[in-house]
């Protein structure tokens, strides 16, 4: 039998019929089914966007939506409405986030209600309202998992963070700094080097205008750095990890440069892993990991989520994500609903 609250049978959601601009984004009203078992009904307070989402919207990730009336969106923060039968993790009232194993045409949390099977909803730390809630989770479990489970990340190791401003580019400044390891900012520009500062880093450096490689070993008396967090991937992949120490090692979580062919470094003894979140949502054990760690940050006060603009109502998607793609902005953007 579903436990439930008071609630409405439909849902107002975001869908896109083709791929292209935010242009292309619209907001319908939908049928909402009850939970069905294993599942849970949140109610949606605020949205996190992401800048992967902008490229499903593109046709540009790496995997396309299945058109017409696709949705979009994963992580959302929010409180439980209903649940299905053989839940016992979460009951009506309870503050969550989304975020794991969402695909997201099917499944895109971009709604003022969305059902998700229980898995892909997790706890929301105490002290965290919704907008806070809804720039925190993705971008605090890919800088723990990429960085320490994956890049092994130690303290007094320098890692150097590429888009640094973005959720993740912060969550990852932070985490470094809060294991004691050295953390070096990669932005274009200069204009957001006193923030990054203040969020962290150690080093910042403007690739616009200063080369990445010469001021890392500068940085680092010529060894180099024992990781490299990359967001961007591309055909500067080679030249940036030569930033690296000799047997170090790149991590690659993002694509944002889609330029081909990728060219692998030839700086060897280097490894190199591309890095999925999925790697710890999508399994028990992995979030119990990053959970604790999530919380923990959050409880001490190190972790300090950035959230760059709000925007009000699912009316503004197009809109943020203008903001979303325009890069001016340091931390997420973040959309508000209203019950």
């Amino acid at each position: 039998m579903t436990k439930n609250t008071a609630q409405k049978n439909t849902a107002r959601t975001v869908l896109f019929d083709e791929v292209g601009g935010p242009e292309v984004l619209r907001v319908e009203e939908l049928p909402l089914a009850a939970p069905g078992p294993g599942e849970a009904l949140v109610r949606v307070e605020a949205l996190g966007l992401n800048r992967a989402e902008a490229l499903f919207r593109a046709g540009a990730y790496y995997y396309p939506p299945t058109l017409p009336a696709s949705r979009l969106g994963y992580e959302a923060a929010g409180i439980v409405e209903a649940v299905g039968d053989g839940v016992t993790a979460y009951a009506p009232g309870d503050a969550v986030l989304t975020g794991p194993g969402i695909e997201m045409s099917a499944r895109g949390v971009y709604a003022d209600r969305v059902v998700l099977p229980v898995d892909s909803v997790l706890p929301r730390p105490a002290g965290l309202d919704a907008v806070t809630g809804a720039a925190t989770w993705l971008a605090y479990s890919t800088a723990y998992g990429g960085m320490l489970e994956s890049g092994g990340l130690r303290p007094g190791d320098h890692v150097v963070i590429t888009a640094a401003s973005s959720g993740v580019g912060i969550a990852a400044l932070q985490t470094a700094a809060r294991i004691g390891a050295v953390p070096i900012a990669v932005t274009r520009t200069d204009e957001k080097r006193q923030r990054l500062l203040d969020h962290g880093a150690a080093l910042v450096i403007a690739s616009d205008t200063e080369d990445v490689v010469k001021e890392v070993h500068r940085f680092t008396g010529g060894k180099g750095a024992e990781l490299i967090f990359d967001a961007v991937g591309g055909a500067g992949l080679a030249e940036l990890s030569g930033a690296a120490v000799t047997g170090g090692t790149v991590v690659v979580y993002g694509f944002l440069d889609r330029r081909q062919p990728i060219q692998m470094p030839l700086n060897w003894p280097l490894t190199v892993r591309g890095y999925a979140n999925s790697l710890m949502s999508e399994n028990a054990e992995g979030r119990r990991r990053v959970n604790a760690f999530i919380e923990s940050g959050i409880r001490d006060g190190t972790f300090r989520p950035v959230v760059a603009e709000v925007f009000e109502g699912l009316e503004s998607i197009r809109d943020a994500h203008r903001l979303l793609e325009a890069n001016g902005h340091v931390g997420k953007v973040v959309v508000r609903l209203t019950a």
